[in-house]
C-alpha cells in the first residue's frame, strides 16, 4: 500500500494536538517559544522509541553499555569541550521590529526562493561570509526589513547553584549528553570489564537557547538525545569500516526497526567547511520532512579530541591501557552516532500520516512495534454486563503484554476510526458471538477456553477475522515483533 497524499506541517501539528501527541507547553498562559509537552499518545510513542533504540543499540550488542549522567555537570566540562567559547549561532536583528533570527536560516530561506547556479553551503559559512552574503543579496527578514550585521550568539543555557547570593556557582544546562560519557570514561573502565572496541550509550534531555524557525518540534529549546560514543584503538581498527558499520546500523534502525520509507531517507556528507575542525568525517542521515530534507541522525569520527581536552583541563588520566600489552597506553579514538529522539517522533508522525480518501478516514500507519497502543479492546455494547465483563478480561490479559487501550465510547464504527487516527494496529471487539462461543458459566480470566473468539480488525486493510482468545496475545505479539 503506497502513500496516496502529501502531508503538510499544518496537518501534523493539528493532528498532534487534537489526538494528544503534542501540545504547546503552558498554553493557558500563552505558550512558550519553541517548547512543547507530549500528551498521552506522545508519551507512549516517545517511550517506544527510547525502548527500541536502547534494546537494539545497547542491550542486544555485546560491545555496548549504557549510562545516565546528570543534566548539570561541572562548568569546566563545557569549557573543555569548547561549548562555552564556540557553541554559537549566527544571529541577526531586524532593524525595524528588533526581532532576532538565525542568519543562516534567513539565507537558506532566501536560497529556496532564489536558486543559484552553484551550490551554496550555508552551514560552513563564518560570520564574515554570512555578512557578505546578506549585504550582497539584500537578504531581508520575513517582515521584509533589513538586518543589523550578524553576531555570534552562544546557545548554552546558564544558571547557578547555591542559596547564598554572591556565592552562587554558575553552571550550564547541558547542551548535549555526550560529555557525561567522556567525563566518566575512567569510571567506566574501572567498574566494568569492557575492552576496546566498545561503546557507551545514553538517552537524556539537552538544552539549547536557539533562535528557532517555527518548524514544530523539529528544533526546540529542550529536547531529548540518544547518543553513542564508540571507543576504539586506531592502530587495530579501521575507522572507515567502523564508520560504515554504524551507518548501516543507523539505517537499519530507521528503515527496518521503525519501518520508515527508504525513499524519504538519504545520506549527506558534510563539506570541509561545514565539518567541525576536530572531525575527520561527518555524515547526516536525513529525512524528507514537509519542509524538505533535514538532519535526523548525525555520525562523526571525532578522533581523540574529547578525551584529550578533558585530560588537559582536568589533569586526570583518561588513557586506555592495552590489556594484551600493558606497556602500551594511549587515548582511544571515538565515533559518535547522535540522534534527537523528538525528531524521530516527528519523522514517525510525518511518515505514518495517510488520508484514506476512499473510506473518509485518517490513518497513522505506524509499524506495530512503534505504535503508541498495539491493540484497542471494545465491548460491542455498554449495557450488557456479560460483554463488558468479558471485554475487561481480554483487556487485562493483553495489557500485561503490550500497550492496550480500552474504548467503549460511541458506536463501533467511530471507535474504529478513532483508533485508526491514533495508529492502533488492531481493534478487538467482544460481541454476541463471543458470548455464544463461551459455554462456561463461571470462569477465571487467566484460563480462557480456546473456543472463545473475538473479532480482530486490521487498521490498514480494515479486514476482520475471528481469533480464539486463547491465541490472541501470541498472534498479536508475533506480528508486532516481526
Amino acid at each position: 500500500m503506497t502513500q496516496e497524499n502529501q502531508v503538510s506541517l499544518e496537518k501534523i501539528t493539528s493532528l498532534s494536538k487534537r489526538r494528544g501527541f503534542v501540545y504547546p507547553t503552558s498554553e493557558i498562559y500563552g505558550g512558550l517559544t519553541s517548547s512543547y509537552d507530549y500528551g498521552p499518545l506522545g508519551a507512549e510513542l516517545l517511550r517506544n522509541i527510547r525502548n527500541l533504540w536502547w534494546r537494539e543499540m545497547i542491550t542486544c550488542r555485546e560491545d555496548m553499555i549504557g549510562i545516565d549522567s546528570q543534566i548539570l555537570l561541572h562548568p569546566e566540562t563545557w569549557v573543555a569541550s569548547g561549548h562555552v567559547s564556540a557553541f554559537n549561532d549566527p544571529l541577526v536583528e531586524d532593524k525595524v521590529t528588533h526581532k532576532r533570527y538565525r542568519a543562516d536560516h534567513l539565507i537558506e530561506s532566501w536560497l529556496e526562493k532564489n536558486p543559484q547556479d552553484e551550490e551554496v553551503v550555508v552551514a560552513g559559512m563564518g560570520l564574515t561570509e554570512i555578512a557578505d552574503f546578506i549585504e550582497k543579496h539584500k537578504v531581508k527578514t520575513p517582515d521584509g526589513n533589513d538586518v543589523f550585521p550578524p553576531k555570534a550568539f552562544n546557545i548554552m543555557f546558564q544558571t547557578s547553584i547555591g542559596v547564598v547570593e554572591g556565592e552562587k556557582m554558575p553552571v550550564y544546562l547541558r547542551g548535549e549528553t555526550a560529555q557525561g560519557i567522556f567525563t566518566n570514561f575512567s569510571n567506566i573502565l574501572n567498574s566494568t570489564r569492557v575492552q576496546l572496541p566498545f561503546g557507551v550509550g545514553q538517552i537524556g534531555k539537552s538544552f539549547r537557547n536557539e533562535i528557532t524557525t517555527g518548524q514544530f518540534i523539529f528544533r526546540t529549546l529542550e529536547f531529548e538525545q540518544a547518543e553513542i560514543e564508540y571507543f576504539f584503538d586506531p592502530e587495530k581498527t579501521d575507522w572507515h569500516e567502523l564508520f560504515q558499520d554504524w551507518q548501516s546500523q543507523m539505517w537499519n534502525f530507521i528503515h527496518g526497526t521503525l519501518g520508515i520509507r527508504e525513499d524519504k531517507l538519504r545520506w549527506r556528507r558534510h563539506s570541509d567547511q561545514e565539518r567541525s575542525f576536530y572531525s575527520k568525517e561527518t555524515y547526516d542521515l536525513e529525512y524528507e520532512f514537509p519542509f524538505g530534507f533535514k538532519e535526523l541522525w548525525g555520525i562523526a569520527y571525532r578522533t581523540d579530541y574529547d578525551l584529550k581536552q578533558h585530560m588537559d583541563h582536568s589533569g586526570k588520566d583518561l588513557r586506555y591501557r592495552d590489556p594484551n600489552d600493558p606497556s602500551r597506553v594511549f587515548i582511544p579514538h571515538v565515533i559518535e552516532p547522535a540522534v534527537g529522539v523528538n525528531r524521530i517522533l516527528m519523522m514517525a508522525l510525518c511518515d505514518a500520516y495517510w488520508e484514506d480518501i476512499a473510506n473518509n478516514r485518517i490513518v497513522m500507519r505506524f509499524k506495530p512495534n512503534l505504535a503508541p497502543y498495539k491493540a484497542a479492546v471494545f465491548p460491542l455494547v455498554k449495557n450488557k454486563p456479560e460483554i463488558v465483563g468479558k471485554a475487561r478480561e481480554v483487556f487485562h490479559m493483553l495489557a500485561k503484554k503490550m500497550g492496550t487501550n480500552w474504548d467503549d465510547r460511541g458506536n463501533i464504527g467511530k471507535r474504529y476510526f478513532y483508533q485508526d487516527e491514533i495508529g492502533t494496529p488492531f481493534g478487538i471487539t467482544i460481541d454476541y458471538q463471543t458470548l455464544e462461543d463461551d459455554t462456561v458459566t463461571v470462569r477465571d480470566r487467566d484460563t480462557m477456553k480456546q473456543d472463545d473468539t473475538v473479532t480482530v480488525r486490521d487498521r490498514d486493510t480494515m479486514k476482520q477475522e475471528r481469533v480464539p482468545i486463547h491465541d490472541l496475545a501470541d498472534k498479536l505479539l508475533g506480528i508486532i515483533e516481526e
